[in-house]
């Protein structure tokens, strides 16, 4: 499908970043952007989905240890220098990707910046901190298989992908962390983060010429410190093939996942469309408006029938997930388990509506600048920029998207986002998630 767009002036880019490449691959981003901060987010194309079964979780642990030091930071010595200079440091695994970040007043970020780049690149791993963090690792995966709302998202995500890696967990299983040694994880290290792998963005209150050769030197000064092979030709830690990452078709049926859960106080509802990732970038602008037309506001479709008019749901959202291999759409909701049947069938006759009647150009007007003003809204400060940038350069090898994403959104029109809904949205097929509580739902629309 390629998506139907109005012919209209586009508005000036939201930012205008410098690109810097070195000759050891690493790519620097750089912005002088007028807000009394720098931060420096070095993102790396590494997460769970490129683990196999027998390492999952190994990205996400090694995120853990990154900050227990090298041979000239000793354990904690980075955040003892972060605080004493009111910085804050900060670091996420996903599927997809792994980045760390560091916040700082202007005057402190040449000092700062070379002490985070020395942790990712000369990680020390120490069998004892590693022993201690696997504890703190294990205690993650117990508090997630507690927390219902991580339990619901799991049941989804299994439904989801047949095939797929996305349908693990990022922070593994247990029975796979338990065993993960030291050594392992220094070898993947290694061989995952080096310079040509990583995108290092600076964003902040400095010129871009000084945050470039704050960041280069960085750079050069942990290359210099190293004192293990970067890439051990030796010790290429298991992925999971390339092969494989290729998208699952969409459903060809309802299928249904039923379960019940003694915890809930609620019945929660979960409908799921495969749709495309952010490999197929252009179908997903659309998609991105459905979801804001369905859910996003108190006067939206689903969240006006639902809950404000017939009150049949205490809380609903639609939400377009894009991974980088495969997209997934969702509807969620929480609800008294007596209403799941006839809210499904709701929200199929949206669906429905989307596909045969063409959304008003009032309607559509409001929910691009819904969605774009919600793009730029969460582009106001370094931090927010630097992870913009580090996401898609890292994901997709260029910023194009990034900086181009209101015009698409804007220049979406009502046969559009028709089109998208007939093409992926189907009534006729879906996964579906129904998990009801173990005693007879009598809260009403309290929350569970």
């Amino acid at each position: 499908m390629t998506s139907t767009l109005l012919r209209s002036a586009a508005v000036p880019p939201l930012t205008d970043p410098t690109i810097h490449r070195l000759a050891n691959g690493l790519t620097i981003i750089a912005e002088q952007m007028p807000v009394d901060a720098v931060t420096l987010d070095i993102w790396l194309n590494v997460g769970s989905v490129l683990e196999t079964d027998a390492i999952n979780g190994m990205a996400h642990f090694l995120e853990h240890m990154i900050f227990k030091g090298t041979d000239h930071l000793q354990s904690g010595e980075f955040e003892r220098r972060i605080e004493q200079r009111g910085a804050i440091t900060n670091a996420a695994t996903s599927q997809d990707y792994t980045h760390y970040y560091i916040t700082t007043a202007p005057q402190d970020f040449a000092a700062l910046a070379p002490l985070q780049i020395d942790l990712l690149l000369n990680a020390s791993i120490p069998a004892d901190g590693f022993e201690r963090e696997r504890q703190v690792v294990l205690e993650e995966i117990r508090r997630s298989q507690d927390n219902p709302r991580q339990r619901t998202f799991q049941q989804a995500t299994e439904l989801t992908f047949d095939r797929l890696p996305y349908r693990r967990q990022v922070l593994g299983p247990t029975a796979v962390i338990e065993h993960l040694t030291a050594q392992q994880m220094r070898d993947f290290h290694r061989h995952w983060y080096q310079p040509q792998r990583m995108t290092a963005v600076a964003v902040g209150n400095l010129p871009v010429d000084e945050l470039i050769r704050i960041v280069e030197a960085g750079f050069e000064q942990a290359a210099s410190a190293q004192t293990f092979s970067p890439s051990p030709s030796s010790v290429v830690p298991p992925i999971y093939p390339a092969s494989a990452l290729l998208p699952e078709a969409p459903f060809e049926k309802i299928v249904r996942r039923e379960l019940t859960d003694p915890s809930l106080q609620q019945a929660r509802l979960v409908m799921i469309w495969r749709v495309p990732g952010l490999n197929d970038i252009q179908q997903t602008y659309a998609l991105d408006v459905i979801a804001a037309i369905l859910s996003h506001g108190r006067t939206t479709r689903l969240v006006q029938e639902l809950r404000e008019q017939r009150g049949l749901v205490s809380s609903i959202a639609a939400s377009n997930m894009t991974y980088q291999h495969q997209g997934v759409f969702y509807i969620s909701a929480q609800l008294p388990a007596a209403n799941l049947e006839i809210v499904e069938a709701a929200i199929v006759q949206h669906l429905r509506t989307l596909q045969s009647d063409l959304i008003s150009e009032a309607e559509i007007a409001r929910i691009r600048t819904r969605v774009a003003n919600h793009f730029t809204f969460g582009s106001e400060t370094p931090s927010d920029r630097a992870g913009l940038y580090g996401y898609y350069q890292t994901l997709l090898g260029d910023l194009s998207a990034a900086l181009d994403y209101p015009n698409q959104i804007k220049a979406l029109n009502a046969e559009a986002v028709r089109t998208a809904a007939q093409t992926y949205l189907t009534p006729q097929a879906y996964g579906v998630v129904a998990i009801k509580p173990a005693h007879r739902d009598a809260s009403g629309l309290q929350s569970g």
